[in-house]
């Protein structure tokens, strides 16, 4: 399971909204079944939080899902979609 995409916040604030998700991302990565977990700002776009989470299945990511508590905000625009694949291959 791959939750990938970004949001968009002002910019001034966006580096500060990274740092408020840092204990999140330390939680979800010990967490059961996470295999990935970013949160993080992205090189080019000061206006852009890039979101990453790789799970090993449904189960692991509802369960996650359940104790996730992380920062709240109203970001400008979300752009976040799950993807559900099968299988992982090296790339190169």
């Amino acid at each position: 399971m791959i939750i990938a995409g970004y949001t968009r916040t002002d910019a001034e604030k966006r580096n500060g909204l990274v740092e408020a998700f840092k204990g999140m991302v330390e939680r979800a990565r010990a967490h059961d079944g996470c295999l990935d977990f970013s949160i993080s700002a992205d090189a080019v776009d000061p206006e852009r939080v890039n979101l990453f989470e790789c799970w090993r299945d449904q189960t692991t990511l509802d369960a996650w899902r359940r104790v996730a508590k992380g920062p709240r905000g109203k970001p400008r625009k979300v752009a976040v979609s799950l993807y559900r694949t099968d299988k992982a291959e090296k790339p190169f």
